[in-house]
């Protein structure tokens, strides 16, 4: 799979993408990221790439010529076809578990990554779809990009290696993943629970499924409303619910 990333700041991948699981995946060649400097497609030669914009107000935005050229330079690279071009910004769609698993399904991503008040509203139009990390603002798409492809990547078959199973984590089932437990049995007066040493799978699984049901029903609920729910499961959540219920009315 590849990640074509339209930025200003290229210096800003060279952590999060040369250490770690990426890293091993880029040298795998299970993955690649080009990093494509917007500045090398500007026409002026002081290479910029913003101006103020039209109708005042405070800060600059980028031109909308610099990234239209390199979006041409990468369908070009990419035999014409580039596979999703997406605009990083807060007012695009919210960032999902099944809109990254959908992205791990293509060949190739485009991301491209605004900066300063923002791209000419005419970028937009290059773009098939918007993105946002969360309902805040950053200075940049610079770390959303890198959230974007940390988060597909993990599901692009080879990656996590036969060992890790993505399907099991947060938000894959529907539900918050259930929790951890490692050596030591007993840390600081909190044992593991006895179900996971007892090696009755069938017992574990039902216990994971449980933890998985309270820990979404207490931290996350409205997840539950699309979740994929067993008879079994529904069940459980309405004796865990009753629980609830008796606990606040003896507060």
């Amino acid at each position: 799979m590849v990640f074509d990333i339209l930025t200003l700041f290229p210096a800003m991948f060279a952590g999060p993408f040369s250490t770690s699981i990426l890293k091993r995946a880029i040298d795998k060649g299970i993955i690649a990221i080009n990093l494509i400097n917007i500045r090398d497609f500007s026409q002026n030669r002081h290479r910029t790439v913003d101006d103020a914009p039209f109708g005042g107000g405070a800060g600059m935005v980028m031109e909308p010529e610099p990234i239209f050229r390199a979006l041409e330079a990468v369908r070009e690279a990419g035999g014409g076809k580039p596979g999703p071009v997406i605009l990083l910004c807060p007012q695009g769609e919210r960032f999902t578990q099944s809109l990254a698993q959908a992205l791990a399904a293509e060949k190739r991503v485009v991301l491209i990554c605004g900066h300063y008040e923002g791209v000419d509203e005419r970028v937009r139009s290059a773009a098939t779809g918007e993105i946002s990390v969360g309902d805040f603002v950053l200075t940049g798409g610079e770390l959303a990009a890198m959230v974007v492809v940390d988060a597909v990547s993990r599901l692009v078959p080879g990656v996590l290696g036969e060992e890790t199973a993505p399907a099991a984590d947060s938000f894959a089932t529907g539900l918050l993943e259930h929790p951890q437990y490692t050596r030591p049995r007993e840390y600081r007066g909190t044992a593991v629970p006895e179900v996971l040493l007892s090696g009755h799978h069938a017992r574990i699984a039902r216990w994971r499924r449980e933890e998985a049901l309270i820990r979404t029903l207490v931290r996350r609920p409205e997840l539950l409303s699309t979740a994929e729910l067993t008879d079994e499961d529904r069940s459980f959540l309405r004796e865990c619910a009753t629980r609830i219920d008796r606990l606040l009315i003896k507060e």
